[in-house]
């Protein structure tokens, strides 16, 4: 199963510094990272990401690192739905089905107005006590939601498309 968490925070320099303590908690295997970046929209409204590849390599699997980006996509970067093709509307919908719903990405939409930033986490495995402790100092807004590994294997499925089958 993997936790997808967003913490948002109204100051980016709040949430630089949590992203370095997600991957401190990272070296320290309170948390087991499937994806992790930091999400800022400036006051222009673009929005603007930092992954720890662009300052420490971080092994994924292709498989996840696939699923990581279509999960972060469509969760965090996705506008209003509007017209999108087949294969986005697919996953959308098989978003939809696993729980990460409208309502879901309309909260990280809200947490990333203008001038605002966020952490986004997708990890294997978090030890809830030792992370919230560690997370505290910087408040933030938490949103959270999980993926079974039955839903990220029919995700993965989904986004490679039939000739994969």
């Amino acid at each position: 199963m993997s936790e997808l968490i967003v913490i948002g925070y109204e100051d980016q320099s709040v949430a630089d510094k949590a992203f370095a303590e997600v991957q401190k908690l990272k070296d320290a295997h309170v948390v087991d990272l499937t994806g992790l970046a930091v999400v800022t929209v400036d006051e222009d409204g673009k929005t603007h990401v930092d992954t720890p590849a662009r300052t420490e390599e971080v092994a994924l699997s292709a498989t996840a690192g696939a699923l990581w980006g279509m999960v972060f996509g469509m969760v965090v970067l996705t506008p209003a739905m509007g017209v999108v093709g087949a294969a986005v509307g697919g996953l959308i919908g098989k978003l939809n089905q696993m729980g990460v719903d409208g309502r879901f990405r309309g909260k990280v939409q809200e947490l990333l107005s203008p001038g605002h930033s966020a952490v986004v986490i997708m990890a294997s495995k978090v030890t809830e006590d030792r992370f919230a402790a560690a997370m505290a100092p910087f408040g933030g807004t938490l949103l959270k939601t999980s993926l079974s590994e039955e839903s990220e294997k029919e995700l993965a499925e989904q986004l490679a498309g039939p000739e994969a089958a």
